[in-house]
């Protein structure tokens, strides 16, 4: 038996319907092992300062780890057959690792679509991993480690909780912070046009007055326009020229994925996130006439190259379609103008021609069609003759003043066949040379200049690529990440900095010029790049990064003001004598000491913003441990009571108390047991609280567990929507009556 390992279910169940028996495919479902989620994971080896990241098989992932180490013990050959891109290939690498197997005797499988063919094609021509993509990929993931787990909990504590910064999610929001930052300080700017009507309703704008060429702004008030104005009805106009000439309409490219999603969003207004889910799925097989297969290629790509066969098949098919006028002599191709493109080695296209978007129509879902007929009929259309119009250009003239009508017309509609264009004709009246014409109308009209436009989702993606910033599976994350983390709102498909994307970014530009600037993103990918490529080593990257960017946050904890203190107050604390502040917490404004931790002196602020002294309220019980009193204070799940002897005293116990304890007593020591809250939630709890440490989710019975060598007691609760008893200790559960 042999073993292929991929990353999808989806994936999995297409390949296996390939090759039947002698195989067996299963998915790893993505990342088996990474860096550990609760802590920084990396540490720096003292001799060589290198990075040592320190990686773990989440608990999550145990069972698929131990379902996948089951089945290669069996296997004769283990097919490492993620996805082809550098992701996919560390991915493969750890997956290897999880499962104590060396990488480098593991053959490594790679297609770029999902075919019997191409399946068929990949397992005879296998490969080794390559280290040099693993190690560009371990480079990333610990970049974006250090910057996230070290930036973060600095804007936290500066600014406010839940904050984060990144390395491509920082210099993408300054972007969108600078877009916004010209919208503000646009000042709109007057001008004028001057329109007129000439015989037979032909439409001209005037290009020169007095023999002076003039631009859109050139007519900057309603004085100039009216003088001109009067100029116009005062000449009398010859047609001083006539031009035709003849003008292509290009065909576009094949889609990569950064147009993929610009074109969904402007066209079927999916958002980026949605254009990859679906395209996954195009991808990872969905039902055909011949069975469950992909139909796309590998949608993560930056490439516009088409393999040639791909190129012939498309060729044959446009000229049995439309004939051989709409075929070019030569396939077309198309060059890459995006920076480092090396996640993919082709574009993304349809896999089987004979799957055309009628015939998919009954075996797609409603969005899976939509964006397989866009991905269908660009790669067509990338291969058909470019569309021709004839451009048309009427001069008139007068002593003073020049005016030119455009129209165009269609005269051979090439890929247009195909898409359809939106581009009507406006055909202009036959006339010659020299003779005169009427002027019917003028009309002056006043304008102002707009703002640049905010970015969508699309031309976001547009701007990150053409800035080098992240790579095609980026994209669709950093948007979702700068929304998720409220720094932008998306209204009406714009994209909205709120305040706090300001105060942020003001913050990152004053002491970590280098996380936002978009050149300095740019040239971290290309270094990335040359580590896959094998022209770079990974650690001296690392290292060259992590040691000044670690000198700059300590310089930004000691330097950077913290936000969270508003203001000063001008008054000193009456406690210890250290001035007061306004600051802002989860609850609203207060007034503090500066002196905190050491002075912990507050005042709350009334309705109309007036000072209040915090005084705490005295209950009517005494602490049980040391006899003084106890206070009524708040916290995050309501009012409990302390004792007033804080912080020699720390005993807590909740105000209801009395009002929720169990007739059981504590199975451990014969204590109280009260009802208690917690940031977990509530719980049963002894009040002989830090000597007893019973703890219980549910209240316990009296009613012994059954199970051996186990002296715990049942609570009564329901699982699974049946009455059951469960062991407070064990966690055995037997019906309820047993």
């Amino acid at each position: 038996m042999n073993l292929i390992i991929v990353e999808s279910p989806a994936k999995a169940r297409t390949i296996k319907n390939f090759l039947g028996k002698g195989y067996e495919v299963i998915a790893s479902k993505g990342h088996i092992r990474d860096l550990p989620k609760s802590r920084f994971g990396i540490t720096i080896d003292e001799e060589t300062n290198h990075l040592v990241p320190t990686y773990s098989v989440a608990k999550e992932n145990s069972a698929i780890v131990k379902e996948i180490k089951a089945l290669a013990k069996k296997a004769d050959t283990i097919y490492i057959a993620t996805d082809e891109d550098r992701e996919g290939e560390a991915i493969g690498w750890h997956i290897a690792h999880a499962i104590k197997k060396d990488p480098a005797e593991l053959p490594r499988i790679v297609f770029h679509e999902i075919t019997k063919t191409a399946i068929k094609h990949a397992l005879e021509s296998a490969r080794k991993i390559d280290m040099n993509m693993v190690n560009a990929q371990q480079a990333r993931r610990l970049l974006d480690r250090v910057v996230g787990y070290k930036l973060s909990p600095l804007l936290s504590s500066k600014i406010q909780k839940g904050l984060s910064g990144g390395r491509v999610q920082s210099s993408s929001l300054k972007i969108v912070v600078d877009r916004e930052r010209e919208i503000r300080a646009f000042v709109p700017q007057e001008y004028w046009s001057i329109d007129t009507i000439f015989k037979t309703n032909i439409e001209a704008n005037l290009i020169s007055h007095k023999n002076t060429k003039l631009s859109k702004l050139s007519i900057t008030n309603e004085v100039e326009a009216k003088e001109i104005e009067a100029s116009v009805n005062t000449d009398s106009y010859t047609i001083a020229k006539i031009e035709t000439k003849q003008r292509k309409s290009s065909t576009p490219p094949p889609f990569m994925t950064s147009t993929l999603q610009q074109t969904a969003s402007s066209k079927l207004g999916f958002t980026p996130k949605k254009t990859m889910m679906v395209a996954q799925s195009l991808y990872e097989g969905v039902k055909t006439p011949d069975g469950t297969s992909g139909v796309i290629t590998y949608m993560r790509t930056d490439s516009l190259n088409l393999a040639s066969e791909a190129v012939e098949a498309v060729r044959d098919v446009i000229g049995k379609r439309f004939g051989e006028k709409y075929l070019p002599k030569e396939a077309k191709t198309y060059n890459k103008k995006s920076k480092g493109a090396q996640e993919a080695h082709e574009a993304i296209r349809p896999t089987m021609l004979e799957f055309t978007p009628e015939l998919a129509q009954k075996f797609l879902k409603a969005d899976e069609i939509k964006l397989y007929r866009l991905i269908y009929e660009r790669f067509m259309a990338c291969q058909m003759n470019d569309a021709l119009f004839e451009q048309q250009s009427i001069i008139f003239k007068g002593a003073n003043n020049e005016f030119r009508a455009s129209g165009r017309k269609l005269i051979f509609d090439g890929f247009y066949a195909l898409t359809g264009t939106e581009d009507k004709d406006k055909l202009l009246p036959t006339l010659k040379e020299g003779e005169t014409a009427d002027l019917q109308s003028v009309k002056p009209e006043q304008h102002f200049t707009e703002p640049p436009s905010r970015y969508s989702e699309a031309s976001l993606i547009k701007k990150l690529e053409s800035e080098g910033i992240g790579r095609p599976s980026t994209y669709a994350p950093t948007i979702a990440t700068l929304s998720g983390r409220t720094y932008v709102n998306i209204e009406k498909k714009q994209i909205i900095p709120t305040e706090m994307a300001f105060t942020v970014t003001d913050i990152l530009e004053k002491n970590f010029a280098n996380i936002v600037d978009s050149s300095f993103t740019a040239n971290m990918e290309e270094k990335l790049d040359e580590v896959a490529e094998g022209h770079n080593d990974w650690q001296k990257l690392l290292s060259d990064f992590y040691f000044p960017f670690m000198e700059q946050i300590a310089e930004g904890k000691e330097k950077i003001v913290s936000l969270k203190l508003a203001k000063p107050l001008g008054r000193p604390c009456p406690k210890c004598g250290e001035e007061l502040l306004l600051r802002s917490g989860r609850f609203g404004n207060f007034i503090a000491c500066s002196g905190f931790p050491k002075c912990k002196y507050t005042e709350q602020l009334d309705d109309e913003g007036n000072a209040v002294e915090v005084k705490a309220e005295i209950s009517d019980e005494k602490c049980e441990k040391c006899g003084k009193d106890m206070v009524v204070k708040n916290g995050r799940n309501g009012k409990f009571l302390a004792c007033s002897g804080y912080p020699d005293c720390k005993n807590t116990k909740s105000l209801d108390s009395e009002s929720k304890s169990s007739d059981t007593p504590c199975p451990d020591c014969g204590g109280k047991l009260l009802y208690k809250q917690s940031r977990r939630g509530a719980f049963w709890g002894c009040a002989n609280y830090p000597k007893c440490t019973f703890i219980s989710k549910f209240e316990p019975t009296t009613i012994k567990c059954q199970e051996d060598g186990c002296e715990g007691v049942v609570a009564e609760r329901t699982y699974r929507n049946k009455e059951v008893y469960e062991c407070v200790k064990c966690k055995a559960r037997t019906p309820r009556g047993e």
